[in-house]
């Protein structure tokens, strides 16, 4: 009797850990989802991590270009470098709008860092070019500095009335002057004078 009932306990003690056993098989399994749901989580954040360490990289190359569009022909003829600077050879020295006079005419001159020029008539046309020499060039830069476009009014008056007279526009080193022929300050006079012909001769 003692013996069955030694059997019976033994079931029982079995059948309780092989419930155990059962038991702690399904709460790895459930953990191990739960497990693999974290490295999942974690993994999103080392992914985003990645990009977002995949972004500074790319932010650097972004801000490194910035300084270069700063000094790009944008900046070349931005207030930044001032009238003195010397553009490149393909950039624009100075552009001059001529219009009004006898004839009512409107031309434009527009002359790079190298000294070619380009003329367009009223609808922006081109009428001709040409390439001033090495004097002309030199002594246009020098009529260009000495005007010292930072310092002069936007708009040039005070002088007296010339019938039939001509307006200027003026664009250099990022800065615009104007005036008629009878107002322009003796500087931009000379600017003038050191430009190509408005008009084929």
């Amino acid at each position: 009797m003692s013996a069955e009932v030694g059997v019976r306990a033994f079931r029982a003690v079995a059948a309780v850990l092989l419930s155990a056993v059962v038991l702690a098989g399904c709460g790895p399994s459930g953990s191990g989802g739960a497990d693999d749901a974290r490295p999942g989580g974690s993994a999103e954040p080392a992914t985003s991590t990645g990009t977002s360490t995949g972004a500074d990289p790319a932010a650097s190359p972004s801000t490194g270009p910035s300084p270069s569009t700063g000094t790009g022909p944008g900046t070349g003829t931005g207030t930044g470098t001032g009238p003195s600077a010397v553009p490149a050879p393909g950039d624009t020295l100075v552009r001059v709008t001529r219009s009004g006079g006898f004839a009512g005419e409107t031309h434009t001159l527009v002359v790079k860092g190298d000294g070619s020029w380009s003329r367009l008539d009223g609808k922006a046309q081109p009428e001709g070019t040409g390439k001033l020499s090495e004097q002309e060039l030199a002594a246009l830069r020098t009529a260009l500095r000495e005007a010292d476009f930072a310092r002069l009014p936007r708009i040039a008056t005070g002088g007296p009335k010339i019938y039939d007279g001509f307006f200027y526009a003026f664009a250099h080193g990022g800065y615009e002057v104007a005036g008629e022929q009878g107002s322009l300050p003796p500087a931009l006079e000379r600017v003038a004078q050191a430009l190509p012909p408005f008009t084929a001769r």
